[in-house]
């Protein structure tokens, strides 16, 4: 028997080697019940399936855990029995007259709800011994019997004191629940503590008597005062512990007197057993104390009791639906070593783990729900023995049973043969391929007796040099041989003549031993091929060191262990091809900078995709990026204008040599633009002072010429010459103007 590894090694076939892996096998699958209220053909109670599946066989192999799935599903019109334990002391004399007619009311309302439903009734009062009761003669007849000495006298008539009484078994007759409930009687005692759990202990355990089903049961127990438990009957000299076994003649519970109150666990335990969920009907003034007894009781339920019990009916509803809207998966006592793992499906894919993952919440009628189970073994029970366990609903009357099978050998054991000559003259059982060993011989071949194991003479064998530890404290030394320890760890072993050398104390790079390249052998890495170092993490193989251009590291540096190392510092990158400071590096991430920055650009389309390469961090101002001297890498600094001249500025680096990272002012600086007014004003006014300008010169213009005509006017005047002309045919004299 050996590690899978080991076995191989040592030279088995596959074929050879057993490997028994645990099962899981179905035995009984019923399907969940679809049952419908008004269908005319009824179910019997053991016909009804809410759990799925019924039986289970499991086969466990140590540390191996076996998983599956139960299902439940909440059935509709299923059957319940209710009892109701009312606790009649004189303080709930009014209660008594309100649950008188209670059967047939309650019959009505729960029909609404199942078409099978049985009642009963029981009633408890206190243990009849001092000083829980009188025992003076009058007050054991009628202990509502007044003691005091005026005139007025109590009349109330009161029935003896008793512990616990059967009323009425369980049926389906709420006529007959009226008329016996409206014959009993108010009953008395002296402390306040009532003795409910002497009732609560014998409703649980007598189920005969009672005549529980197998359906869903209720116990209703209605009282306005605390509760007596384990030691308190003490006081009354009783001081043997209750024995949770049904004590009832003639339907009375007889041995009050003579067992004490249960405890709080052993209630627990006979209700969660009988699958009993207790509703516990109380007055306000307890509630408190009731509710801490809820949280100790699982599938229990307090609701608040008027002063005369006029809402009991309403409070038996409410507290029903909130008890069958839950469901709770308890397991039976798990054999030793094993343990169990719940995971709950719930409504609405809501999923539990831990103790959440044995329960489901707010299941209606018809819902299903389902669990996850996981059983694990961590070792073997005596001889291999199989053990039943079961897993039910809180509550509920069905369960699963499941089967657990241990896997502590292999098949080739029982082949083994006694007294076999392989085993040093018969001194072991030849099993598996190796020896086991007689009593008083030891060694691979059963060759050493235990007497001789200390000798100090086979000891010597052991050392690897005088001085030093025998197998090297890592053995123990066997006929003078070394039996290296075993590690609890498989793949971790020993090994060596004197078990110096072991696999797993080696040099190791990130978290692996070897770096995950290479085997440990005596703590030396032995490393695979194209790796080397202590701790084989450095790769031979220049391949990652390739660039694009089929360059190692592009020229710029070696390929050391699988990476560059750029022999000059400001190249960067996996293959030295990243140069932060290098002219253009300002241009080559121009376009890229500005689609990331400002969703601008001619890669504003294609940013996503194209520009994803480095890391953007945003400032305010320039004065906040960062500065090449307060790095400890090439750091540029760019200055770049858009298409509307607008300026932006950024750094660019990379850290670690490959992590790209760009600062950028998050605001562009833009160029003022121009001012209008003044353009237009001075427009106009240099058009208007043109236009006068011009003006004056043709005016000058116009005056120098009027200047010049009216100066050779004059001096043509000047020089004109006068003549007489006399026509022949006329005797009037004209005279010619000569210009």
């Amino acid at each position: 028997c050996d590690e899978i590894k080991s076995l191989i090694t040592k030279g088995c076939t596959k074929a050879k080697i057993e490997n028994p892996r645990g099962s899981t096998s179905i035995n009984k699958n019923k399907p969940v019940t679809n049952r419908k209220k008004d269908i005319a053909e009824k179910l019997k109670p053991d016909q009804i399936t809410q759990i799925q599946p019924q039986k289970l066989t499991l086969n466990l192999r140590s540390g191996e855990a076996q998983t599956f799935k139960l299902k439940f599903k909440r059935a509709e019109d299923y059957p319940i029995d209710l009892y109701y334990l009312m606790d009649l002391s004189f303080s709930m004399k009014d209660d008594l007259e309100n649950v008188k007619n209670l059967g047939t009311d309650l019959m009505r309302e729960m029909m609404e709800v199942t078409s099978d439903f049985k009642i009963g009734f029981g009633s408890f009062v206190e243990k009849t011994v001092m000083p829980y009761i009188s025992t003076t003669p009058a007050r054991l007849l009628n202990p509502c019997t007044s003691t005091s000495t005026s005139t007025n006298t109590n009349t109330d008539n009161c029935t003896s004191p008793f512990s616990y009484k059967n009323v009425l078994k369980l049926t389906e007759n709420g006529e007959e629940f009226n008329s016996l409930v409206s014959k009993q009687q108010i009953s008395g005692n002296l402390d306040s503590p009532e003795g409910g759990f002497d009732a609560i202990m014998q409703v649980a355990v007598c189920g005969d008597a009672i005549g529980w089903r197998n359906v869903t049961r209720l116990l209703v127990f209605s009282t306005d005062a605390g509760f007596h438990f384990a030691g308190d009957g003490k006081l009354g000299g009783i001081v043997l512990p209750n024995d949770g076994k049904c004590h009832l003649e003639n339907n009375m519970y007889t041995m009050s007197h003579y067992y004490d109150y249960p405890s709080i666990a052993h209630l627990v335990q006979k209700l969660s057993d009988n699958n009993i969920q207790t509703i516990f009907a109380v007055t306000e003034e307890f509630q408190p104390v009731y509710k801490e007894l809820k949280n100790l009781i699982p599938k229990s339920a307090v609701g608040t009791l008027s002063s005369n019990s006029s809402n009991v009916i309403k409070l038996i509803i409410d507290s029903y639906n909130s008890l069958s809207s839950e469901v709770i998966l308890e397991n039976g006592k798990l054999p030793e070593g094993v343990s169990i793992t719940y995971k709950s499906i719930c409504k609405n894919g809501w999923v539990g783990t831990g103790e959440n993952g044995r329960k489901c919440s707010n299941i209606s009628i018809g819902d299903e729900v389902s669990f996850e189970i996981a059983i694990k073994s961590e070792n073997c029970p005596p001889q291999g023995k199989s053990e039943t366990i079961t897993i039910k609903p809180l509550g509920f009357t069905e369960n699963v049973e499941i089967i657990l099978n241990f896997i502590c050998e292999c098949e080739c054991s029982k082949d083994g043969k006694p007294l076999s000559e392989m085993c040093h003259n018969g001194n072991g059982t030849f099993e598996c391929g190796a020896c086991r060993c007689n009593e008083g011989r030891i060694g691979r071949l059963c060759e050493c007796s235990t007497d001789e194991v200390r000798s100090d003479d086979l000891d010597a064998n052991c050392r690897k040099d005088n001085g030093t530890d025998i197998c090297s404290n890592n053995g123990d030394c066997v006929c003078g041989t070394c039996e290296c320890k075993k590690r609890e760890n498989p793949e971790e072993r020993y090994s060596g003549k004197f078990c110096e050398c072991d696999n797993f104390n080696c040099d190791r790079s990130n978290n692996k031993l070897c770096g995950g390249h290479g085997r440990c052998e005596c703590r030396v890495c032995i490393c695979d091929a194209n790796y080397t170092g202590s701790a084989c993490d450095c790769s031979l193989d220049t391949s990652t060191c390739l660039a694009a251009n089929k360059q190692i590291c592009n020229g710029r540096g070696t390929c050391e262990c699988g990476v560059c190392k750029c022999t000059n510092p400001k190249f960067q990158g996996p293959t030295c091809e990243i140069c932060p400071t290098c002219p253009g590096v300002c241009a080559e991430h121009k376009d890229c900078v500005q689609c990331r920055a400002f969703e601008t650009g001619e890669k504003k389309d294609t940013c996503e995709k194209d520009c994803s390469y480095f890391n953007l961090i945003r400032v305010k101002d320039r004065d906040k990026l960062p500065q090449p001297a307060d790095q400890s890498y090439p750091l540029s600094h760019c200055k770049e204008r858009d298409a509307n001249d607008c300026w932006f500025y950024y750094t660019y680096a990379v850290r670690n040599h490959t992590e790209r990272e760009v600062y950028v002012v998050d605001t562009l600086e833009c160029p003022a633009g121009p001012d209008i007014i003044p353009i237009v004003a001075g427009v106009v006014a240099g058009i208007v002072l043109i236009g006068l300008a011009l003006l004056l010169i043709w005016k000058l213009l116009m005056i120098i010429h009027d200047r010049r005509e009216f100066a050779k006017f004059e001096k043509e005047k000047m020089n004109a010459k006068w003549d007489t002309v006399r026509p022949k045919w006329h005797t009037i004299p004209y005279r010619v103007h000569y210009f």
